[in-house]
Order: C-alpha cells, then sequence, then structure tokens
C-alpha cells in the first residue's frame, strides 16, 4: 500500500505531507480546493507527462515522494523490472520508495534512492498503482475496452499476449517478403545483369591491370624513338670510344699510381672508383636491355591494343576504375544469384507464413475457449454487483462473435445492457447513461479487484452522476473493495465519503501574504462531521444527517 506522500511546490500545494492507511482512504474538499493536484501528484509519481507549467510560482523546482509497501506478490513483480536495471530492492520487507523532481528546464527520477529514466518509473508505478480517473467510465462503451476487461477477468493476458506476438511475428515476416520483392530485379534487369557479368567475366580485368598495360602501350608506340635512345646511351657508358667506362678506367690507372706515394688514403680511393665502374657498367646492361624490350612486333601491338580496348569499354560502362567495375560484377553475380534463388525464397517466406498463421489459429483458439468459459461468469457477478448499485433487476449478457484472427485473438465482444425487468438488453453504447456507466465500472472494478494483484487502486471521481440510495451502496461497495486492497477515492458524496476509513479534506487558503496554498488534513470524528455537513449542505440538519452517515 501507500503509506506515505509528500509533494512540495505542485501547483497550489507549498508543501503536504498525507499518510495513508490499510482499506478505503477517501478524499475530499469543495470545487477547485485541489483535490485534482493530489491525484496529478500520484500520476507524476508513477512515471506520468510532466508539465512544468504545474511548478508553483515563485520555485525553482517540485518534488513528489511516495513511499509504498508492498505484500508479497506485488513485491515479487516489482523485483523482476526492478533487478534487470540493478535497482536494490528487497522482496523480503516490500518497501519502495518513488521520487519525482521537477525543475524549469529538466526532471529526474528516483526508485529506492536510484537515479532512473521516466519509463522505469512508469514500468514500476502500473505494478503497484491503478489508476481510475473521472470520466474513464465512457470507456466501457468501447468494445476493445470491454475486451480487456474480460480478458482481465478470465486471467487470459498470457493468451492474448501470444497472439500478439505471433502477429508481430507475421507482420516482421511480411515485412521482410516485402523488402525482398523491392530489391529483387526484374526479368528485364536479370537479362541485363547476366549480360552485364559474361561481358565482365569474358574480360576477366584484374586491378590496375589497366594502368600497366597503358604504360606499356605507351612505350611500345615510340619503340623506334626509345630503341635509339637506348643504344646511344648505352654506347655512352660503355661501347662508343672514348665511353664514361674508358673514362672510370684511365682514373683508376691514375689512382693505382696514386697508391705508390701514399698507400693508406688511396686504398679508399680505388675501392669507390671500382664500384663507380661497376655501376656504370650495370646501367649500360639494364638500358640495352630495356631498349631490347621496348620493340614490340605489329601483332602483339594489336593484342595490346585490344586488350586496353575491352578494358577501356568495362570502365565506360561500368565504373570509373577496374576495381569499381570488378565490384560491380560481383553485386551483378549476387542479384542474379538471387533472381535465380526467388522463387524458393518465396516459397520459404510461403511456408513460413503459413506455419505462424496456423500458430495464430491455434492460439486465437485457445484464447477464445478461455474467454468463453468466463463471459458467463463475468456476466453473473457484473450483475451481482449491480443488484445493490440501483439495479435491482438489472441484467448483462457477454456476447462473443468471431472475428479474423489478430493481436487480440479472434473474439469481438459486445456487453449488452438491461437497466430494467422486461426490457431486452441492448449495447452499452446505445442505452446506457452516464450515472449507469460510472455503475457499471464499479461493478466491473469490484469484480477485477481479486483478479488484480495491484495492491493500491486510485479512484477520481467514481461516484459521479449518482446520489441518494445509490450513492450510499457505492460507498458501501468502496468499503467492501478496501477490505481487499488499498483504495483512494477522490468523491463529492457525503454518503460515499461516510464509508471511508480514513478520511482526508483538501482545502485552500489565502495567506497574509497575499498567497493561495493548498493542503490536505486528516479528519477527526468531529472534523468528519463537519465535512460530511459541509457536502450536504450545511446547518443543523445537515449535522444530524451527516452524524447518521457515520454511525456504525
Amino acid at each position: 500500500m501507500l503509506t506515505y506522500l509528500s509533494i512540495d511546490n505542485l501547483a497550489l500545494i507549498e508543501h503536504a505531507e498525507v499518510e495513508f492507511g490499510p482499506g478505503f482512504n477517501v478524499v475530499t474538499g469543495e470545487t477547485g480546493a485541489g483535490k485534482s493536484v493530489l491525484l496529478g501528484a500520484v500520476l507524476l509519481l508513477l512515471g506520468g507527462r510532466a508539465d512544468r507549467n504545474a511548478i508553483r510560482a515563485g520555485a525553482e523546482r517540485c518534488e513528489i515522494c511516495g513511499i509504498f509497501q508492498l505484500p508479497p506478490d506485488a513485491a515479487a513483480e516489482v523485483a523482476i523490472p526492478l533487478a534487470e536495471a540493478d535497482i536494490p530492492f528487497d522482496p523480503e520487507t516490500g518497501e519502495l520508495q518513488l521520487r519525482r523532481i521537477l525543475t524549469r528546464e529538466t526532471g529526474r527520477c528516483h526508485i529506492n534512492g536510484t537515479a532512473v529514466p521516466a519509463r522505469l518509473l512508469q514500468t514500476i508505478g502500473e505494478l503497484v498503482i491503478d489508476v481510475h480517473t473521472a470520466n474513464e467510465h465512457q470507456s466501457l462503451t468501447d468494445r476493445g475496452k470491454q475486451l480487456e476487461i474480460l480478458d482481465r477477468f478470465a486471467n487470459s493476458a498470457p493468451l492474448r499476449a501470444e497472439c500478439a506476438r505471433i502477429c508481430a511475428a507475421i507482420r516482421q515476416l511480411q515485412s521482410e517478403l516485402e523488402e525482398f520483392e523491392k530489391n529483387m530485379p526484374s526479368p528485364a534487369e536479370a537479362e541485363y545483369l547476366a549480360s552485364m557479368t559474361a561481358e565482365i567475366d569474358r574480360v576477366a580485368p584484374q586491378p590496375g591491370e589497366d594502368t600497366e598495360l597503358a604504360a606499356r602501350h605507351t612505350l611500345a608506340a615510340h619503340a623506334r624513338e626509345a630503341v635509339e635512345n637506348a643504344a646511344r646511351i648505352a654506347g655512352l657508358l660503355a661501347d662508343a670510344e672514348d665511353s664514361v667506362s674508358d673514362r672510370i678506367a684511365e682514373t683508376y690507372r691514375l689512382l693505382q699510381e696514386l697508391a705508390q706515394l701514399d698507400q693508406n688514403r688511396s686504398a679508399d680511393f680505388l675501392e669507390r672508383c671500382s664500384l663507380i665502374s661497376e655501376m656504370v657498367r650495370e646501367l649500360a646492361r639494364d638500358v640495352a636491355d630495356f631498349g631490347g624490350s621496348a620493340e614490340l612486333d605489329e601483332a602483339a601491338f594489336q593484342e595490346l591494343e585490344q586488350r586496353l580496348g575491352d578494358l577501356y569499354t568495362l570502365k565506360r560502362r561500368y565504373g570509373q576504375t577496374l576495381e569499381q567495375v570488378i565490384e560491380e560484377g560481383h553485386r551483378a553475380a549476387d542479384r542474379l544469384a538471387a533472381f535465380h534463388r526467388s522463387r524458393e525464397r518465396r516459397q520459404e517466406f510461403t511456408d513460413q507464413l503459413a506455419a505462424r498463421q496456423e500458430e495464430l489459429r491455434t492460439a486465437a483458439g485457445d484464447l477464445t475457449r478461455c474467454r468463453q468459459q468466463a463471459a458467463d461468469a463475468f456476466a453473473r457477478a457484473i450483475e451481482a454487483k449491480l443488484q445493490h448499485l440501483g439495479f435491482p433487476g438489472g441484467r448483462l449478457t457477454a456476447e462473443l462473435t468471431a472475428v479474423e484472427p489478430g493481436p487480440n485473438g479472434a473474439d469481438r465482444l459486445e456487453l449488452l445492457f438491461s437497466a430494467n425487468p422486461g426490457e431486452p438488453p441492448l449495447p452499452l453504447r446505445k442505452i446506457a447513461s452516464s450515472g449507469e456507466l460510472s455503475r457499471l465500472m464499479l461493478a466491473c472494478k469490484t469484480v477485477l479487484s481479486d483478479a488484480d494483484r495491484i495492491p493500491v487502486a486510485i479512484f477520481d471521481e467514481i461516484d459521479v452522476n449518482i446520489g441518494g440510495e445509490t450513492a450510499v451502496q457505492v460507498g458501501r461497495e468502496l468499503k467492501a473493495l478496501g477490505r481487499r486492497r488499498q483504495l483512494l477515492a477522490i468523491s463529492h458524496l457525503a454518503q460515499v465519503a461516510a464509508n471511508g476509513d480514513r478520511h482526508f479534506r483538501v482545502e485552500k487558503t489565502a495567506r497574509d501574504d497575499g498567497r493561495t496554498v493548498t493542503g490536505i488534513t486528516p479528519l477527526t470524528p468531529d472534523g468528519r462531521r463537519t465535512e460530511l455537513a459541509r457536502m450536504l449542505g450545511g446547518g443543523t440538519a445537515a449535522m444530524a444527517h451527516a452524524a447518521t452517515l457515520l454511525e456504525p
């Protein structure tokens, strides 16, 4: 249960601390006093959307803190996501603290003193508090909401989740199939790809081959000039009269004569001159070889030109470089292979989709049987509650019809209601008034209280549009609901508030400094009588009526 709630600087609340107890906790107050602010604080504590305009004027931050004492089953559920997020929590004690801080620029969330994202706060909040806001009863006219309520009663949520899981897998397969078809070549494109790969395979280009052949072609095109220049260079180096080799040989002879005068120093000179002579001879041989290789016969030259032409054609058609041509060839081969395998791949998708559809039909069938088994018991349980809520002859029928299997199973539910004996039941969306829907919603919540394991429920004006003896019965039902879980209810009816195990008054006052503040006060027995009398209109008769309502 929620044992403690503190609120700082939220709207008109400057500071408030409330200690709730087990059972039925009721909150009342004048219209506009700030009861909705109290509900807003709880919603913020549960990770709800933050409106920074709600921070009290003149304050820099707003803070809400709640302390819970969870029963074992709720503590076990909460422990799972907290353990995954590495948040300290002891299921044995069941103590849980939630805190939400808002500033003008940002916000922070904490669970048991550890900073967490708002989404985790929301996840935990959904496990500990069930909030029913004003006018939620209107959702009873929605057939999807009706089906959700029946599933909660039937404990069929796991079966429904299985249907949703299978449908998600089917959508994923369909998405993959669409993507496959979108990327699959058309027959015309496949024909082009086959021609492209055949041409590239025929030429079989190698990376950098065009650069190498272009250099050879340039040389071959100027072969005569290259041969003549190579011959002249070789002659100057070694073959001609008075060549470089001859000059170096004369130089070596003179160095030998010098060595006779100074043998120590001249030895180095002789060694270096010998190295130069060897280098000149090697250079002359290499130049001569170069001249010999530059000269090509006509057939070899034509073959070289043909090869270069083929490579340039590939680059013109498929890429700026041979590397790009080769890469495009690989990509085309892959797409062509995929085209040839497309029939088998489509069959795989078809088989997988058929298997998933069969899984969905099986799961939806299990869910339908579970709902059918629970539908009549659900309607009878609601009818029993309605007998005490102003419908002594009220009838409710849960009518299931088959639909195409989907995430919610293969059923559509229509709740048919008759408020008066002898009248045929008709769909809620066609006949039920706002007051009738309020009482129907309360009956549903009461019936579902045993199916739910959420330890705290908050009702915001569940008693709207009712009064008189019905209001007394609503109060008794809320008190009975409070015996099974902690209940916090914001009410405007004295008949309902009188059934509370604890009573809190929200009051707005103006201070001497001109500021308005809202406070939350637990009421004593005398304070409760006074508050109930105010809700009844005030005066001596109202005080007497309030005392009567408070009698055991």
